[in-house]
């Protein structure tokens, strides 16, 4: 947990939500798990302007805000690569989830909440975006980036099923071990998923 808390101190979040009690108890939550409020804003548009300017490590949009919608400032900042996006609405509709997704949203977080709800979503955004990077920095391609996308999700999993490994943790161990013996992700993924189908794989060093 020390070593969480430590990370966390260094994220920087900028807010936006529209209704001015949300945005004090999301910035309560978050000062209170050592992250940093970087920014506030009211309305998507304000909420673009200031990703831009501020380029926090993460941004919490409203999907229900005037001028410009949640859902339209994810897809601006998501698509610039500014910073990993979670959607926050009191709609728990299905088509509303795949539209954050298709924005570009990195996670999801259903009104009311709890700060027990807020900081899972925090870390899987972060994670997920890092992970994203680190993938993306391997090849230029849209196509190929999709494809070891899939392979590694898939790798991960195998991780996780096999060795009762987190999902970070998992992303981890392949992009350590990529480091380590000067191998691409794809082909750490893949020779992971070759091994766990054969019952041969080696035990994960920790």
């Amino acid at each position: 947990m020390g070593e969480m808390q430590a990370d966390a101190e260094r994220k920087r979040v900028l807010i936006a939500e529209d209704e001015a009690l949300i945005r004090l108890d999301l910035a309560e939550m978050l000062v209170e798990e050592g992250y940093e409020v970087a920014g506030e804003a009211g309305d998507g548009e304000t909420a673009v302007k200031l990703a831009e300017e501020l380029k926090p490590d993460l941004v919490i949009l409203d999907i229900k805000m005037p001028i410009m919608d949640g859902l339209a400032a994810a897809e601006r900042i998501a698509g610039a690569r500014i910073a990993p996006v979670i959607i926050l609405t009191a709609f728990s509709q299905r088509d509303l989830v795949e539209r954050a997704r298709a924005a570009g949203a990195m996670a999801y977080l259903v009104k009311p909440f709890q700060k027990s709800d807020l900081v899972p979503a925090v870390e899987i955004a972060l994670s997920r975006y890092s992970e994203i990077a680190a993938l993306e920095s391997e090849v230029a391609g849209l196509t190929d980036r999709l494809e070891i996308r899939k392979t590694v999700e898939r790798a991960k999993g195998a991780l996780m099923t096999t060795y009762g490994m987190s999902e970070p943790q998992a992303f981890k161990w392949i992009q350590r071990t990529a480091m380590d013996h000067r191998m691409t992700m794809k082909e750490v993924a893949e020779r992971i998923l070759a091994e766990t189908a054969g019952g041969e794989v080696e035990q994960p060093a920790s």
